[in-house]
């Protein structure tokens, strides 16, 4: 976990007294040309302006960041002698910025540490400030960046890369469209169910996976429908920061494992991926935790605790796919322009290397998770 978290309406203007006992002079800020163009990451540069912390932008960062992201902003931070970084916006900035950290202080290339805890020191420091409520990237871990040249998402577990400080700012989410807010929230729903039929799971990722998969059920629509919803922005910023908690510790699952594959294999948006695919795994996982998929039936306000087990089980699932259908998300793999029906084979093999799959509850073969994909065609 971030040693310093801060979550709440304008709390932007908090990290000015966290950052300044770091005695850094020079940032690299890690954002989006969205952001950039929109004047929302301005929000930010004035509070390094007001600590007179010099500061260089780079916002060519990728829906899903890449190799070329990553050596860029390293060449720049190198460079420009900057000596720390913050990231603005959401799991892409979060993301290329964890890496181009780690390579600051550890050197080669960024595929030397693909896996678990492949660096042999600290990376350079980070801040990272969300602008979604869904990645969970700014309190993990975890670093996802795509090969463009082999098509495939290079999984990165390593503690080093956990940012010093993680910033969740509702103010700062009110102007996300309808459907980020939607994929982004259901990113976060993912990372909250994922973590708690992990083998992994622990009395204490269960708790706060629990809680929020019950805010997101209870106010991703309210946000998706009204953007300026104070409330439900709040309430969203806690839940995705609790299920960033838990699947930090517990890990995930095949919903990501098979994410990965289409967000790199196609340049996918990893929540839509996730959205879609997210029932179709859950079905495949219920025999192996139908009690706990019991348990977030509950959460999602969908069975009582007296429900038979089986069919309180399956009501998760349809509670997962009335939100899905409820959020206009794509529900069949045909819906995402530019899929192959002829890759399935390619991205089940390549699901079954992702480190995310390797807590799943239930262990699959090709054949299975090719199975899962060709229901959702």
């Amino acid at each position: 976990m971030p040693p310093v978290s801060i979550v709440g309406v304008n709390c932007l203007d908090e990290i000015a007294e966290y950052i300044r006992p770091m005695r850094v002079r020079k940032a690299l800020v890690i954002s989006d040309r969205v952001l950039a163009d929109t004047g929302l990451v301005n929000k930010l540069t004035n509070v390094l302006d007001n600590l007179n912390i010099a500061y260089l932008l780079y916002t060519e960062v990728k829906p899903n960041p890449t190799v070329e992201n990553v050596e860029q902003g390293l060449k720049l931070y190198r460079d420009h002698l900057c000596d720390f970084l913050v990231s603005f916006g959401g799991g892409s900035p979060h993301d290329c910025a964890k890496a181009i950290a780690l390579l600051a202080t550890n050197g080669g290339q960024i595929t030397d540490y693909v896996g678990s805890n492949r660096s042999k020191q600290p990376a350079a420091p980070l801040v990272a400030i969300n602008t979604t409520a869904g990645t969970g990237s700014e309190v993990t871990r975890f670093c996802v960046i795509t090969d463009e040249k082999r098509h495939v998402k290079m999984a990165i577990d390593d503690w080093h890369v956990t940012p010093l400080i993680a910033v969740n700012d509702a103010a700062l989410m009110t102007g996300m469209p309808p459907g980020l807010t939607a994929a982004t929230g259901m990113d976060a729903l993912t990372h909250a169910i994922e973590a708690f039929v992990s083998t992994q799971s622990t009395p204490v990722t269960d708790c706060k996976a629990l809680k929020a998969i019950e805010l997101i059920a209870g106010n991703l629509p309210q946000a998706f429908y009204n953007g300026n919803d104070m409330q439900a922005r709040v309430m969203m910023t806690y839940a995705e920061y609790l299920a960033g908690i838990a699947f930090n510790s517990a890990s995930l699952g095949y919903v990501h494992a098979l994410a990965h594959q289409l967000g790199g294999f196609y340049n996918f948006p990893h929540g839509l991926c996730n959205a879609l695919l997210l029932p179709a795994v859950c079905a495949y996982n219920l025999p192996a935790a139908t009690a706990k998929y019991g348990r977030i039936a509950e959460a999602m306000g969908a069975a009582t605790s007296v429900s038979p087990p089986q069919e309180a089980a399956l009501a998760a699932i349809g509670a997962i796919r009335r939100l899905q259908q409820e959020l206009k998300l794509p529900t069949r793999l045909c819906e995402l322009k530019g899929f192959e029906e002829r890759h399935i084979p390619t991205l089940a093999a390549n699901a079954l290397q992702d480190v995310c799959g390797l807590t799943n509850p239930r262990r699959a073969s090709q054949a299975e998770l090719e199975a899962i994909l060709r229901a959702l065609l």
